[in-house]
């Protein structure tokens, strides 16, 4: 490069290349630049030739870069990759080296054309996942400390070099999906437990939840199914609707056990916020699953049913559904019962929609019970005949005398004239 005061070179002594020198003047041409680049050739020769891939060799830390440092090797400068600087993680090389600072380092690969030199320094000391499998196992539980916060989870560092993934899903218990960065920092100390081990890709995954027992543990030690627990709705499925019994803690109610009469839809019935009270139905740790429901409440209204009803009995039903084989009939709010198309009416139905309505209430007659599986069959046909008996014999208690067959005979035979005879005729014949 240019010199811009060349007059402060003025006394001090510099090697040169004699590009030309005339004997008879005296006068030679002389570049200090010529001697520069060959010496640095030189220089390049004599560290190539000693270079070999894994020696070890001796450096002054030229600069720094956010990729790496270059480090000078005694005129020709090799990179130190970042990622080639501790088996462990950093987010700048200054955080291990300084300009000046001598180090040792490994060649990794060189190009003396390119003149190109791949230096490593976590090289120098054995890969910690060669023996991960014997230093860890899953179900232990070790510390590490949070290096790195995502949205799919948390990297813990368990040594230098080793660092695992807590995924968001293995960070609570709660089914809500939480962000790491709310629940864990940079720099904290945690205990994980070890979920899975794979060396070969170098991963392992870890779980914070896993570290405390799951809350229906503890929940187990106080209630059992049966017991009667309060809580907030917080979500409404399909399905069913969550209620949360305690903080981190949600059980599903299920839409069959919402109602003892049948709905669509659980918004018919509840609304999230909403403080309502709920029977456990079972709690099953090992599957993490909470089961509760709100009908039951109320009792089994099947089992009354069957206990004040018996077959025989007259009801008023209304048509709620019907079906190919029938229709099927509302007995009391939550009790249905079927109406088979024999037992619809006297004359044949093949098709109930022609003949009846949806919401039409009409008698029917139980003619089957079947308690163990809640099922009822009934008939308007029946019905219908006992109707009309019972219409007869009320008719007949309230007539003032009762009639028999006799005195309807005898009445008949009073109306009767008897015919007249010829006395005359009679006397020729007797005589």
């Amino acid at each position: 490069r240019k010199v811009k005061y060349p007059e402060k070179l003025i006394g001090q002594t510099f090697k040169f290349k004699i590009l030309r020198f005339d004997r008879k003047t005296a006068n030679a041409v002389l570049s200090r630049k010529l001697y520069l680049l060959d010496e640095k050739e030189r220089r390049k020769a004599r560290v190539f030739n000693q270079l070999e891939k894994g020696k070890k060799v001796k450096g002054i830390v030229k600069s720094l870069t956010s990729f790496g440092a270059f480090i000078d090797l005694g005129g020709v400068e090799g990179l130190l990759h970042i990622s080639d600087m501790t088996w462990g993680r950093i987010r700048h090389p200054n955080e291990l080296f300084t300009v000046g600072q001598e180090v040792e380092v490994m060649v990794l690969d060189f190009d003396e054309r390119e003149e190109k030199i791949s230096l490593g320094l976590k090289q120098l000391t054995p890969d910690p996942w060669s023996t991960v499998n014997q230093k860890y196992q899953i179900g232990q539980k070790v510390k590490g400390k949070v290096v790195s916060l995502t949205d799919f989870g948390a990297f813990v560092e368990l040594e230098e070099g080793i660092e695992g993934l807590v995924h968001v899903s293995d960070l609570t218990w709660s089914r809500k999906t939480i962000h790491p960065k709310k629940i864990l920092s940079i720099g904290q100390e945690v205990t994980v437990s070890i979920l899975d081990i794979n060396p070969q890709e170098k991963r392992i995954s870890l779980g914070l939840k896993q570290t405390t027992p799951h809350p229906l543990e503890l929940l187990q030690q106080k209630y059992g199914p049966g017991s009667r627990i309060k809580g907030k709705i917080t979500s409404i499925t399909d399905f069913g609707a969550f209620m949360e019994v305690e903080k981190g803690v949600e059980g599903l109610i299920h839409i069959s056990d919402i109602s003892w009469q049948k709905i669509k839809h659980p918004s018919e019935k509840l609304k999230v916020g909403e403080e309502v009270e709920a029977i456990i139905l079972n709690i099953d740790v090992e599957k993490h699953k909470l089961s509760l429901g709100i009908k039951q409440l109320e009792g089994d209204i099947w089992e009354d049913f069957f206990q004040r009803h018996k077959v025989g009995d007259l009801v008023k039903v209304k048509i709620v559904r019907m079906v190919n084989f029938g229709v099927f009939v509302e007995i009391t709010p939550g009790i249905e019962g079927v109406v088979f198309l024999s037992e619809l009416d006297e004359r044949r139905i093949d098709n109930p929609q022609e003949v009846f309505q949806i919401g039409e209430e009409k008698m029917a007659k139980i003619i089957k019970l079947n308690p163990q599986e809640k099922k009822i069959s009934l008939s308007f046909r029946q019905a219908q005949q006992e109707i009309q008996k019972m219409e007869y014999q009320k008719y007949m208690q309230s007539q003032p005398d009762r009639l028999t067959f006799g005195d309807l005979i005898r009445e008949q035979l009073k109306n009767i004239t008897p015919p007249k005879t010829n006395k005359k005729t009679n006397t020729k014949k007797e005589g």
